[in-house]
């Protein structure tokens, strides 16, 4: 389950960034003739690009991205302080059950707003796009969600990474000739 909801976070992210990186570039249009495969500067290709959006549906677009990009930005500076207070919570001199179920509470509850605000985005760009987009749409998902399955089969090694970065520990240090 955590691993689903982790998946829809990652795809829910990639959404947004593309769609606010389409619609920035949307005063660059490409001549009607021209490929809309054209990656972005994560050499991802660009998914609202891809499905071809009419000017209309950019403005709406747009509109919800100048909504929701405060909203996602205030909530993801509202779980970073949570998952602080936590932290401090966690390695506190003196253990404090109340103290911890308390920040624990604060950040499931900041990580269920932020899912929220993140699940409303994409069905509110669901609801913008047309029939052929959305099957156009489900494939590009489908397609991404492959690629993610593909890179989680590692999570031994990404934890690993992140500990090592972390706590700033370099590859040899953890060798048993030290």
């Amino acid at each position: 389950m955590k691993r689903f909801n982790f998946l829809i976070l990652v795809f829910a992210s990639f959404l947004l960034v593309s769609a606010s990186s389409a619609v920035k570039a949307q005063d660059e249009m490409p001549p009607p003739d021209a490929p809309n495969k054209q990656p972005n500067r994560q050499g991802r290709p660009n998914l609202l690009a891809e499905l071809g959006l009419s000017q209309t549906q950019r403005q709406q677009i747009r509109r919800i991205n100048v909504e929701k990009r405060p909203l996602i930005r205030d909530t993801k500076q509202r779980l970073q302080e949570a998952n602080k207070n936590l932290d401090r919570a966690i390695y506190a001199d003196n253990v404090n059950e109340a103290e911890f179920q308390a920040r624990l509470k604060d950040v499931q509850t900041t990580q269920a707003e932020l899912s929220r605000i993140f699940f409303t985005y994409e069905f509110a760009v669901r609801k913008i796009l047309t029939t052929e987009q959305l099957a156009k749409f489900k494939n590009l998902r489908e397609h991404f969600s492959q690629i993610m399955g593909n890179n989680a089969n590692q999570p031994q090694k990404n934890s690993l990474q992140n500990l090592r970065r972390r706590f700033k520990i370099r590859p040899r240090q953890l060798s048993p000739n030290n």
